[in-house]
This record gives structure tokens, sequence and C-alpha cells, in this order.
């Protein structure tokens, strides 16, 4: 299988002023969101991307594109449904201070494989989806360009949550102790054995080793073992 960089959007308006936005139409990056996304493109410019994945909404594709901009060879920006963020129902466009008085929130917060959100979708639907469709996704990537091949996925914090909770083989009432800034990036690499999280929120730093050495000949494919006392890491 591939490797899969999970890209949070920039910070946005909705975020600055503590509002749950959910999948409101018409929430853009602000100020701080659009530097924050030319960073991390700045970052992922070092990476032979071979696709770019976003979520349909506006905050996510403004991120792709940033992204897509430090990519001249990519092939432009794919978007998907199971990348969208999560349906927060009723919840959705409130200020979180007023949610935070919610008797569900605390549900949301320490079981979180119990929470529905009125009029949306539950988080183990939630949950399901993401990791489902960043699974599918990835298929997709090994089967047309290769085991070594690396692509991002544009989307939401709950939902990269969810999808490193899922790569970690940890229950749904765990994910709430991930943390998944704005901007950030996380890495998953996908295999037969199993799924290796080689980053997680990670801010700053050389991503250039995420792209495979080019070798005369023949391939020789990498191990789906874990490296017994640590390894060596990438060169």
């Amino acid at each position: 299988m591939a490797t899969v960089i999970l890209l949070r959007h920039g910070r946005t308006t909705a975020n600055a002023t503590g509002v749950l936005a959910g999948r409101s139409r018409g929430v853009d990056l602000d100020e701080v969101g659009r530097a924050q996304a030319g960073r991390s493109a700045e970052r992922l410019a070092a990476v032979r991307l071979e696709r770019i994945v976003t979520s349909p909404l506006a905050r996510c594709r403004q991120t792709a594109a940033a992204v897509a901009e430090q990519q001249p060879a990519a092939t432009g920006v794919q978007t998907d449904t199971g990348l969208l963020e999560c349906d927060y129902g009723d919840w959705t466009g409130r200020p979180l201070k007023e949610l935070a008085r919610e008797k569900l929130w605390a549900t949301v917060q320490q079981q979180p494989s119990a929470a529905a959100f009125p009029g949306g979708e539950s988080l183990p639907a939630m949950m399901a989806r993401a990791a489902g469709a960043v699974r599918r996704l990835d298929a997709e990537v090994a089967a047309t360009a290769g085991p070594e091949a690396v692509w991002v996925a544009v989307s939401h914090g709950d939902i990269i949550k969810a999808v490193l909770a899922d790569a970690l083989g940890l229950h749904l009432d765990s994910f709430q102790r991930i943390v998944v800034d704005p901007a950030s990036v996380s890495v998953v690499r996908y295999t037969g054995a199993r799924p290796y999280v080689a980053g997680m929120n990670t801010h700053a730093g050389d991503l250039s080793w995420l792209t495979p050495p080019r070798r005369r000949g023949r391939r020789r494919g990498r191990s789906t073992d874990a490296p017994v006392g640590g390894g060596t890491g990438p060169e």
C-alpha cells in the first residue's frame, strides 16, 4: 500500500471565533490560516505527491490549492466526500462555549462511541466513513502508482483524528486523546500487515524523506515487518 499525508486545513474564521463550523458553507481560511496553509505547502513541496485529495468544503479546497501550487507535476486536486467534515446536525454553527453546556458534550468528550449528533451523524459512523475513505483512496493510489507512492488527504480535525485512531488500532473512545492542529501534518503508511503512523500533528521539519529515492534496476520493496529495536530511520 502507499503512504498518506493527512493535512488539516488552516485556521478559519469559525475557528478564530469559537464556532462549530461543521458543514456550513462560506467558512474560509482567515489570514492566519492562509499563512499556515502556505507553510504546510512549502513543507510538502519536497515530496513527490502522486495525488492531492480534499474534502469538498471551501477551507480544505483552499488549503489543497496552496499545496497544488507547490506541486507542478500534480494533475490537479480531487474532491472526495469521504473526507467531508462530520455532520454535527443541530450543533452546526453554534458557539462551542454554548455547546459545552449540553448534556451530549460530556459523551462526546468521554465516550465518543456513544455520541450521535441530533439531526446529524454519529461519531462511530464518522470514523467508519473517514477511515474507509482513506484506505480506499490509498489502495487506488498504490494500484496506479505503486506501493512507494505518497499522496495527501486534506481534511478536518475530527476526521483526521479518527483516521489516526484507526491506524493506531485505538478504540474510538480514545480518539479525543489525539491532537490535530490547523495545517498540521500527520503521516500514515498502510501495508498488508498493518498501518504505520510515521508522524502526528507536526508543524515544521523536512518531509523530503517521504519520497523514496529512485534506484536503478529492480526496486526492492520495503519490508512490512516492524523494526525491532527501532530501526535505522529514513536516510
